[in-house]
């Protein structure tokens, strides 16, 4: 196959099938009603519910775990703020117990800033329980240390990535998905809102940003060697939209390093007319999702 070809076969077995893109859905709706049902006294599917994470941003490969924000009243906003020490916790312990009445069977858990729902597929859910602020961000509740309340805007995130998606011509998110195959293959310490916060400047003024999957073996080159440059004691980046500090979990650029010398293999292989050769290089960059 051409580079195009690999590229885009690669890409497309980097997406969720069909059918489990039919569970999320199914989940979702679920999660959404028994919250409408317990606290906004309806049975909406869709009402006061919002997908986030990599899912919501576009950017998840298959091993993606799912991240939804639901909405809950101000007023229990008010009632947990008054607890004298740790509201937030008591507050994710009473909406653990309200998404039990409806996943009785799943293994439920309560702690820190989410409520997580596993399923014995694999295909796992983060529920964050949160109030809506005036500009459309959501107060979410953190019980450790005591218990505090934060600030979080994936609207904004959402925008930013799809705006820069669509000036990219889709080069963004398909990107941000390489990497994670890349991340997953070769266990690179680097999380997914960092991946697509580092795509999203790197695409930016990348030179062939406009082209297609014929250029995806000099985006991976470009993009590995932007980020085995980054300055080791660099620990913290903006993420797109909304600004907030995104920290690294450990050090990438070695990683990034050798990824970087293999693409050029790569590329010198597939100059060659050796294009088994390149493809066995690709994959010890991505895995077994890229094309034999």
């Amino acid at each position: 196959m051409s580079v195009s070809e690999n590229f885009s076969t690669f890409c497309s077995n980097l997406r969720m099938s069909s059918d489990t893109v039919s569970k999320i859905q199914q989940r979702y709706q679920k999660i959404t009603k028994r919250i409408n049902l317990d606290y906004w006294g309806n049975q909406s599917e869709t009402a006061h519910s919002l997908y986030v994470g990599s899912y919501g941003r576009g950017t998840e490969i298959w091993t993606s775990d799912i991240d939804v924000i639901v909405q809950l009243p101000y007023e229990v906003y008010t009632r947990f703020n008054a607890y004298s020490s740790n509201g937030q916790s008591a507050f994710l312990q009473e909406v653990k117990g309200v998404l039990q009445k409806t996943y009785s069977t799943s293994y439920i858990k309560g702690d820190g800033q989410v409520i997580g729902i596993n399923f014995q597929d694999g295909i796992n859910f983060e529920i964050v329980p949160a109030f809506i602020n005036i500009h459309n961000s959501y107060t979410y509740p953190d019980s450790n240390d005591g218990g505090h309340w934060k600030i979080t805007d994936p609207r904004k995130e959402i925008d930013a990535i799809n705006e820069r998606n669509y000036g990219s011509n889709k080069n963004l998110k398909r990107l941000c998905r390489m990497v994670r195959a890349w991340k997953e293959k070769c266990n690179v310490p680097i999380s997914g809102i960092l991946i697509d916060t580092l795509a999203y400047k790197f695409i930016e003024n990348w030179t062939y940003k406009d082209k297609s999957y014929l250029y995806y073996d000099f985006m991976s080159r470009d993009f590995f060697y932007y980020l085995k440059n980054i300055d080791i004691s660099k620990s913290y980046w903006l993420a797109p939209g909304s600004n907030r500090f995104v920290y690294k979990s450990g050090s990438f650029q070695s990683k990034a390093t050798i990824a970087y010398n293999n693409a050029l293999e790569a590329i010198s292989y597939e100059d060659n007319n050796k294009f088994y050769s390149a493809r066995y290089k690709w994959r010890e960059i991505y895995g077994a999702k890229f094309p034999e």
